[in-house]
């Protein structure tokens, strides 16, 4: 293909849900964007590589020779045509990771990192990678692994599902972005990464206007074009965008990606669910969060249609309600991704997300008043008992600005915005304003320029900076450095405390803000208790082999269900 005088982006076919949801044998589908960008036969582009070998059998499918330069299925409907080509497979895993990465690096407003140690440029994936129901990201094989497996009389295949493909792509994009995400420091960061991926892909879902269309005409004439004044009232939607869809979805990959979706719409506001013991378990624990973020969705859509004129005495156009609806979750989920930037890069909490979800909110779109997103985030965290971690500074749960003055004599603002020597000089000048440890070993572990396009053309520009602390000791030093020792431990046991800080700086080189958590601060003792209940000291588990195993153990709580079944 020649690129002189082409456009940088291109669509492709992809299934907008999963085999399951569809009517009359035609398939939901949709399309996504994704970069225009020369394809070798797999496909293989610039950042993603899909290889489709299958382990359990030992067998690789040919991939397309010519690639996908015309997308060969964008006429297809019938649904068996789709699930029985391996061709297309290959286009829908390729599709939809490229268009999650793509979503973020609009959001985040720079180009994204793979987090593996190689430095590699591209990830691979595997459609058919084992006969296994599960489908996992492992950064040690620099790839997304998706399984398949009978049920009934049919097989499933996990990369036909929008939601397991756009989940584990968001695994592999928040591992290059925050690496020590992946340990379980504390309930709230072990659960964060798995609620996150399904944030992400169920506010991807309902970018799609066919999915959204399906979620609000279900057991309704397809051209329908009016829909009643009661039917998108909050909890209507709660029953048709969130809990009639998810019945929708196929009972056979509940178990590989979970519940998210039901279950989010099944918990109610003003219950502590955190403080329950049931909701120490990873999984359940994050369903929290995806909770008060889906609610938040349907909240500001429901502001939203606050606008529309009815047409009629209490109808409103369907068209209109759904691009709304579209609208809102784009918002919503720019918003999330670009909260990442926000958070501190260790031991991270619901609550830490929360003051980055509305500080990287304000930065980007000052002007709030019109939808009150940020009104509406807040109170609805505050049903889930979920609270910022700052209430000082400009407003009520923002990150505030640095509480000391900050020497800048010593480094040009130029080089900060690429230079990790000179972000580290500034450190190193400012690290009694910063409470950084002196003795610690210290390093920068990423400079980040970043250009933002908020509402109304708004440009924002900023610098994001990961600094890292470690102090590595025997189990019997803690004590001299206030941070207790888990009870069980032994002394000669080597242990390695972990800080750090985001710095967020100015177009014109002012730190905004300082994010983070002090190497031998307070939280150390918790952080070292959750680590070592989690078998964090007792063997290694990379994050590969991690989410492997999560997602694996999520299987299995729905194994008997399955069962039922097949």
């Amino acid at each position: 293909m020649q690129f002189t005088d082409q456009l940088p982006h291109r669509s492709l076919t992809v299934l907008a849900q999963d085999p399951s949801v569809s009517r009359g044998g035609r398939a939901l589908t949709d399309t996504v964007t994704v970069p225009n960008e020369a394809l070798s036969p797999g496909p293989k582009g610039h950042r993603i590589h899909v290889i489709d070998y299958d382990s359990s059998t030992d067998t690789h499918i040919a991939p397309l020779a010519d690639g996908l330069d015309d997308d060969p299925f964008r006429d297809v409907s019938d649904i068996d045509a789709l699930v029985g080509n391996p061709h297309f497979h290959a286009q829908n895993v390729y599709a939809l990771t490229s268009a999650t990465l793509l979503r973020f690096e609009e959001g985040l407003g720079r180009r994204m990192n793979w987090g593996f140690p190689s430095g590699a440029h591209q990830i691979k994936i595997a459609p058919h990678a084992f006969r296994e129901a599960n489908a996992f990201y492992t950064r040690q094989d620099e790839a997304l692994l998706f399984g398949y497996f009978p049920s009934r009389r049919k097989t499933v295949f996990t990369c036909l599902s929008h939601d397991v493909v756009v989940h584990e792509a968001t695994h592999a994009i928040l591992d290059g972005l925050r690496r020590e995400y992946t340990r379980p420091s504390s309930a709230d960061q072990a659960a964060f990464h798995e609620a996150f991926a399904d944030i992400v892909a169920l506010l991807s879902a309902f970018r799609m206007e066919n999915v959204v269309r399906f979620a609000l005409v279900r057991g309704h004439r397809r051209d329908q074009r009016i829909i009643k004044e009661e039917s998108i009232e909050l909890d209507a939607l709660r029953q048709s965008a969130l809990a009639g869809l998810a019945e929708e979805f196929g009972s056979e990959l509940t178990g590989v990606r979970g519940d998210a979706l039901r279950r989010s719409a099944e918990l109610k506001e003003g219950v502590d669910y955190l403080s329950q013991p049931e909701f120490q378990e990873v999984h359940r624990r994050g369903e929290v969060l995806v909770a008060a973020v889906m609610n938040t969705f349907l909240k500001v859509w429901t502001r939203r249609l606050e606008a529309l004129n009815p047409v009629g005495a209490g109808k409103y156009d369907l068209d209109r309600v759904i691009e709304e609806g579209v609208t809102a979750a784009a918002h919503l989920l720019r918003i999330v991704i670009r909260a990442i930037d926000y958070t501190p890069p260790i031991d991270l909490t619901f609550g830490d997300f929360a003051s980055a979800l509305l500080t990287a909110d304000r930065e980007a779109a000052p002007d709030d008043r019109k939808y009150r997103y940020r009104k509406i985030l807040q109170d609805t965290f505050a049903g889930y008992f979920i609270r910022p971690a700052s209430s000082n500074g400009a407003g009520p749960g923002f990150w505030h600005a640095p509480r000391k003055d900050m020497t800048y004599g010593y480094s040009g603002y130029a080089e900060m915005r690429w230079d990790r020597e000179a972000v580290f000089r500034f450190i190193w000048e400012n690290r009694g304003a910063l409470e950084l440890n002196d003795d610690a070993f210290t390093y920068v572990a990423s400079v980040r320029p970043v250009t933002r396009m908020g509402p109304d053309n708004f440009i924002l520009r900023e610098t994001v900076v990961e600094c890292v602390q470690l102090v590595d000791v025997e189990a019997r030093e803690l004590a001299q450095l206030g941070v207790e020792k888990p009870g069980e431990m032994p002394d000669s046991m080597p242990v390695r405390l972990q800080g750090g800080v985001t710095l967020v700086f100015d177009d014109y080189g002012r730190l905004k803000y300082d994010i983070g958590t002090n190497v031998t601060g307070g939280n150390q003792s918790g952080r070292l208790k959750s680590l070592w209940q989690n078998g964090e000291f007792s063997r290694e588990i990379g994050s590969e082999r991690r989410f492997a195993r999560m997602h694996r153990e999520r299987a299995m709580k729905y194994s008997s269900y399955w069962q039922e079944q097949w």
